[in-house]
């Protein structure tokens, strides 16, 4: 059944200039605007915490294991980080970093990370010393 959800017509008119209020990218728990990070089901039950892409001081990519993410479908073993729900974690097998400035730091897992690494980078003005674009291996979560 086709469904105007899932639709896209390209014409030669297109622009790849995003409009604003439109998704750079999203999938399921994370979504990239043109002002900042939106990352569902962060908060309990299902809140969702909006990051401007200007409180982002650092981003790392890191690999994950079984002890440092990948088994954690939401929250934390480690107060210094939380992740979002995303019941598909446990098949990933990389995920961002977010350093805010604050105590506790973001761990999201987005179906695209490097998409997502590339767009914060772009947007947050980060030089490549703030945005690790190697993986390193990820902290217990």
């Amino acid at each position: 059944m086709w469904s105007p959800r899932f639709a896209v017509v390209q014409t030669e008119a297109m622009s790849t200039t995003p409009v604003p209020g439109e998704s750079l990218y999203r999938d399921r728990w994370i979504e990239c605007t043109d002002s900042g990070i939106v990352v569902h089901g962060y908060y309990f039950p299902w809140g969702t915490k909006h990051i401007a892409y200007s409180s982002v001081r650092a981003v790392r990519r890191v690999e994950m294991g079984v002890f440092t993410g990948q088994a954690r479908i939401w929250g934390t073993s480690n107060p210094r980080y939380w992740a979002n729900l995303d019941p598909e974690r446990p098949k990933k097998k990389v995920g961002l970093i977010l350093d805010l400035g604050r105590h506790v730091k973001p761990y999201i897992t987005p179906d695209d990370a490097d998409a997502v690494l590339a767009i914060i980078r772009r947007r947050s003005n980060l030089t490549p010393g703030e945005a690790h674009g190697e993986s390193e291996r990820g902290p217990f979560v």
